[in-house]
């Protein structure tokens, strides 16, 4: 049956071209809900504070959203979820560095302000900053985790399994000469 031969009465609405009804339910789907409270320049600010190395509950109260709410944009905003995810890879960079020289140990210069006959002397220097063993440590076993991992598999003979044997002996109770 074609659209021609479709007889058309007060009581049958005419019927909508395709492209109409394509135009009518996209209408439909962008007026439905609450209009949203994103804006593309909050990816500027959540790439800022996140470097500087802000959690995700604080991002979300410096946008003035809960964490579900930033959780949604990241998935519905690709430029968004990239903005924080770039943010965050800065601040875990500077972390990382920050780990390694405290773990071999660093130098930088400083100053120590003294007083010489009531004047101010101020006095350049270099200040010494010994390795942290246990940065060290943490750092290699995050590195070289099947060297230095804390825990250790204990094998048997032969790298079997360790054979584990329970003994019960039970002793008679001496009798009461009572």
């Amino acid at each position: 049956m074609t659209e021609e031969s479709i007889p058309v009465t007060p009581e049958t609405p005419e019927p909508l071209s395709p492209p109409a009804q394509l135009h009518d339910l996209t209408v439909y789907e962008e007026r439905r809900g609450r209009p949203t409270n994103y804006r593309p320049e909050f990816c500027e600010i959540v790439a800022r504070l996140a470097a500087g190395g802000a959690t995700d509950f604080e991002l979300a109260q410096a946008l003035g959203c809960a964490a579900g709410t930033l959780y949604r944009w990241r998935s519905t905003h690709p430029e968004f979820e990239e903005a924080t995810r770039l943010g965050k890879e800065c601040a875990d960079d500077r972390v990382e560095r920050s780990l390694y020289h405290r773990a071999i140990g660093y130098s930088y210069p400083t100053v120590k302000i003294m007083q010489d006959k009531g004047k101010p002397v101020v006095v350049k220097y270099i200040e010494h900053v010994p390795p942290d063993p246990a940065a060290a440590f943490m750092w290699l076993r995050n590195r070289k985790p099947d060297e230095w991992r804390d825990r250790r598999e204990l094998t048997g003979p032969n790298g079997g399994a360790i054979q584990v044997k329970s003994v019960i002996e039970f002793v008679d109770a001496p009798a009461d000469d009572a």
